[in-house]
């Protein structure tokens, strides 16, 4: 019979070998947007501890993660740069913000009133990120690799005294990120081109009368408190970006790692994508009960099907505007347009506004 001490030290050896063979990597990870907004909340609560979940299994490596959430590090007018350029290894990019760099990523918000399933957006924006090389490569060229897809919940307009249809907005000043501002073409109101970090502001010391923008950004950061009138027209759900990586530091991971961020971040597009559904009622009925006792108190101005669709009527036409300049350029965007339109609707999804045949 052995003795028990070697074999107990035995033991011990091993379990310590296997444990320094535990391999830390270093990564941070970032966002303009604090953590209230409910998809950067969900990097950490989804991607990150998905990602983790995952690398214990296996014990062979661990992230130390190091959060620099809520513009610590980058203002929204950044969240590409600072991941192409390495100021972050991991960030959400914002997407509405760069579209010179992302041009065909602005599909969405260039053919608004298409979509307000945000489950479909997001399978079809996944699908063409797959399938479209351009697509694919406006990315690459960034210098970033995709690991997870965001999208909107959405948009209605917030406003601080209350109107009763679309036309009254005329001569108003509307807040909007980027090209979501061109939604208020042919209105008669003004886009005021700003981020939710800086809509409550612009409300609050006059910049703008209100905001066109989504419940799920606007509940966190209290902007029904400066612009209590909710009203609401179901605009669009619209692509809004994605988690992304530097390509630089994604080439330095070992393959078990690229491999459980990228089921992470299928994992989070999934989730996130649900997130937007049953959230969204929970997030107006929520700004109405705690701005019950405001003066004046927050009221849902409900706009009927007829007022939604003059709204979609007063466009532009907002595809073609976006499509040509790129085509010029060389950038398949008619194709991509036509692509994606299609994809809506294989999914079941009847855009308000066919764009691809304005083409």
């Amino acid at each position: 019979m052995k003795p028990f001490v070697p074999i107990l030290a035995s033991a011990i050896f091993a379990f310590s070998s296997s444990a320094f063979a535990q391999e830390t990597i270093n990564l941070t990870v970032a966002s303009s947007h604090p953590t209230v907004v409910p998809w950067v909340g969900m990097i950490q609560t989804h991607f990150m501890a998905k990602t983790d979940e995952i690398l214990v299994t296996n014990g062979n490596y661990k992230i130390n993660w190091n959060e620099a959430f809520g513009g610590q590090l980058y203002k929204a007018n950044a969240t590409l740069s600072s991941v192409r350029d390495g100021i972050t290894d991991i960030g959400w990019v914002f997407s509405f913000l760069e579209p010179a760099q992302l041009p065909l990523s602005q599909v969405s918000t260039s053919t608004p009133f298409s979509v307000t399933d945000v489950p479909a957006l997001l399978d079809v924006m996944e699908e063409l990120l797959k399938s479209d090389e351009a697509f694919r490569k406006e990315w690459e060229d960034q210098n970033v690799k995709v690991l997870g897809l965001t999208a909107t919940d959405l948009y209605d307009i917030y406003t601080k005294r209350p109107i009763t249809g679309i036309a009254d907005i005329q001569g108003m000043k509307i807040s909007a990120p980027g090209v979501v501002g061109g939604w208020l073409r042919g209105t008669g109101a003004n886009a005021v081109n700003g981020a939710l970090t800086s809509f409550y502001t612009d409300i609050q010391t006059g910049v703008s009368d209100g905001v066109l923008s989504l419940a799920l950004g606007v509940l966190p950061i209290k902007i029904q408190e400066v612009a209590p009138y909710i009203n609401r027209f179901d605009a669009a759900a619209a692509f809004s970006g994605a988690i992304a990586i530097n390509a630089d530091v994604w080439d330095t991971l070992p393959e078990e790692v690229q491999n459980a961020m990228l089921e992470a971040g299928a994992y989070y597009t999934k989730s996130h994508g649900q997130d937007m559904v049953t959230k969204h009622e929970e997030a107006l009925q929520t700004m109405v009960e705690l701005g019950a006792g405001q003066n004046p108190p927050v009221t849902i101005v409900d706009m009927s099907g007829p007022e939604r669709q003059k709204w979609v009527d007063m466009l532009p036409n907002l595809a073609a505007e976006w499509a040509e300049p790129l085509e010029a350029r060389g950038i398949p965007a008619a194709q991509f347009l036509k692509k994606y339109m299609t994809g809506l609707r294989e999914k079941g999804v009847q855009p308000s506004r066919n764009w691809d045949e304005e083409l």
